[in-house]
């Protein structure tokens, strides 16, 4: 007899949320730092986002948590987010102490690992032991 197989519908979760959060964040710190550069607003506009940023790593950490415990999955999430809120803070430090040398650079890094982290979450739930079986 044969079986089939048969796609689990697709739920999107808090960790893939939070993570998905997080890296439009950095991306629009990216923009606002264009426009720190060229307007009279781009330094309002670049504090807030560094604060709405900060609070994306934090919700970040508190989904990998949440996903980790209950849930039983593998804690390597919580050491991934948790790497991200140190980059955060001592991005937040380089800022205000005004060290654009290494401020920009860590900005661009954090960028690209949170765009490797949310295809991690994303390409390892979407095909890492989804599928059911039917008889």
């Amino acid at each position: 007899m044969a079986t089939q197989t048969t796609a689990a519908p697709r739920t999107i979760t808090f960790t893939q949320v939070a993570i998905a959060l997080q890296t439009l964040t950095l991306f629009a710190q990216a923009v606002s730092a264009g426009l720190l550069l060229s307007t009279s607003y781009g330094e309002t506009v670049h504090g807030v986002g560094a604060r709405v940023m900060y609070g994306a790593t934090m919700l970040y950490v508190l989904a990998a948590i949440l996903a980790w415990r209950p849930g039983g999955g593998s804690p390597r999430p919580i050491l991934y987010s948790s790497g991200f809120l140190v980059l955060a803070s001592v991005q937040v430090v380089l800022g205000i102490a005004h060290h654009p040398a290494l401020h920009v650079p860590l900005g661009v890094l954090m960028f690209g690992l949170s765009v490797l982290d949310l295809g991690r979450v994303l390409f390892s739930a979407a095909g890492g032991g989804r599928q059911r079986r039917t008889a």
